[in-house]
């Protein structure tokens, strides 16, 4: 099974590690955003943090939005998450996205 954006996704998982490799756990996710965002701007990744996506329900756009911590590339979420495991909530979450 490959990956769709393989490469992307590879750089943005490479900067997540390196930043979990030099903070480790235990901060909010506002620190490790933070962090993403140095890190990116480093890697030369594009990217955008806390974007508001729209949410439609039967073809009619809701006042709430989505909002996703990070994109990448334009076109990758990734959700920070300071917990240590995932349940079925943040599972259904990423399902979601």
């Amino acid at each position: 099974m490959s990956l769709l954006y393989e490469n992307e996704v590879y750089e943005i998982m490479g900067a997540a590690i390196e930043i979990h490799k030099e903070l480790g756990p235990g901060f909010l996710e506002s620190v490790y955003e933070e962090a993403m965002i140095i890190e990116s701007v480093n890697r030369k990744i594009p990217h955008k943090i806390q974007v508001q996506i729209p949410i439609y329900y039967k073809g009619k756009k809701l006042d709430k939005k989505f909002i996703a911590d990070y994109i990448g590339f334009g076109k990758i979420i990734a959700e920070f998450k300071c917990i240590p495991k995932l349940t079925k909530i943040e599972e259904a979450q990423i399902l979601t996205i």
